[in-house]
């Protein structure tokens, strides 16, 4: 379960950004994470109070948005949704694509007191 570690993660960058700015706090977090990203939102929530516990981001509220994943087919120029990294395009069913978003995985904001 690597979301324990990628929870850690945004924990660091919070307090980095406390400590920059000499809040002493965070109020909100704001994550975009998109759907292709390799994160299990179940298991985020699950891991989430236990590695905030004792850091500026233990009070918080935390705001996800999800990125639908989008791709771009290179045969048919078509753009359409993607459910998994593997699928097809609806229109000619190539497989050859460029991902065009749905792998982000960063905070997007901060409001600190």
């Amino acid at each position: 379960m690597h979301e324990l570690s990628v929870a850690m993660g945004i924990v660091k960058i919070a307090e980095d950004v406390v400590e920059k700015e000499k809040a002493k706090s965070v109020d909100l977090i704001e994550l975009e994470i998109g759907t292709l990203a390799g994160i299990e939102f179940d298991s985020l929530d699950f891991v989430w109070e236990s590695a905030v516990k004792n850091t500026v981001l233990e009070h918080a509220k935390k705001r996800i948005n999800r990125i639908k994943a989008k791709a771009r087919c290179v045969d048919c120029d078509t753009v359409f949704e993607l459910q998994h990294l593997y699928d097809s395009c609806p229109e000619c069913h190539s497989n050859f694509k460029g991902i065009l978003k749905g792998k982000e995985l960063r905070v997007k904001a901060l409001e600190i007191i």
